[in-house]
């Protein structure tokens, strides 16, 4: 039987055909690769992922602070300074660390006859490395933290403190003061007698006189508070950066005793931490609350608006 011809026209209609489906399987393949690259970080998830801070770098911790700011508040009490002297205490010291654009710090000292006075900056940079979480959420709960370890109490700035009693705690708390009430046992509800008022009054007046640079105290270590009013009472402050609370601390050592005031403030994805303390020899005299406070809060919204420029 005579074979048929070979055609080669044929041959290559087939070929072209087979090619053609194998382009269209692979094109088919790789778009199901694509999807799930774009599951596991693709442009697609980057598109959804969290805002960045408005950081990303930061400034040099020891210039910030305007040379008439230090003076204010590492005062020589007459004291008169060299040039060298002058550069030496207000030029300060700066932290080592080992990433300047993740955190700096600063600290500056004076001594005089009439104590020494600390004043020391740190300044950190929040990177959330999390695509769901902003780097400005990851720095509030930092700040949250501090404030919860510091036991500010809540309120002001937008949203409470982690240390708010929970509704059912506020709840429960109100029925035992209503109940006690009933009970005769309203003492400290606002409702007592004149004369439990008076003694209320008595125990919480403080020693000394609220003006001067300290005030005299006879055991300043059993009153951690003393010298401390509501007003100068560990707060949040609702007028600095985006998140701010202000905290007072007396200290008793072998040494002396010494207040130490600290402001911590958020603003996007940095935490600014301001400690300002004075030292003294003598533990009969408390340093005064209401100086370092006033000097530390005003340098505090300095700070927020240097960084915020």
């Amino acid at each position: 039987m005579p074979r048929k011809p070979f055609v080669p026209g044929a041959a290559l209609v087939v070929a072209a055909a087979l090619a053609a489906g194998l382009t269209a399987c692979t094109g088919g393949s790789g778009s199901d690769g694509e999807e799930g690259d774009a599951k596991s970080g693709g442009t697609s998830t980057s598109s959804q992922a969290a805002e960045p801070g408005r950081y990303q770098t930061l400034p040099e911790a020891c210039g910030l602070p305007a040379r008439g700011s230090l003076r204010g508040m590492l005062p020589g009490d007459g004291q008169h300074l060299s040039r060298d002297e002058a550069k030496k205490i207000y030029d300060g010291q700066p932290d080592i660390t080992y990433d300047t654009d993740r955190r700096v710090g600063c600290r500056w000292t004076r001594e005089t006859t009439a104590g020494t006075r600390h004043l020391s900056l740190d300044i950190q940079r929040v990177v959330s490395y999390d695509a769901a979480v902003s780097d400005d959420d990851k720095a509030q709960g930092i700040y949250d933290s501090k404030a919860l370890a510091a036991k500010i109490p809540s309120g002001g700035n937008g949203s409470p403190s982690p240390a708010d009693p929970s509704p059912s705690a506020t709840k429960d708390t109100s029925k035992d003061k209503t109940e006690d009430k009933d009970k005769g046992k309203g003492a400290g509800t606002g409702t007592g007698t004149t004369t439990n008022s008076s003694t209320d009054k008595k125990e919480k007046a403080p020693s000394g006189s609220p003006s001067g640079s300290s005030t005299p105290a006879t055991d300043p270590s059993a009153d951690p508070s003393a010298g401390l009013s509501d007003s100068t009472a560990p707060r949040v402050l609702d007028d600095l950066g985006d998140a701010a609370f202000l905290n007072d601390k007396l200290v008793t050592a072998d040494s002396g005793v010494h207040r130490d005031v600290t402001v911590v403030f958020r603003t996007s994805n940095v935490i600014v931490t301001l400690t300002y303390d004075q030292w003294s020899t003598d533990k009969t005299m408390l340093p005064e609350s209401q100086e370092l406070q006033d000097k530390a809060r005003s340098l505090a919204g300095e700070l927020s608006e240097s960084l915020s420029e």
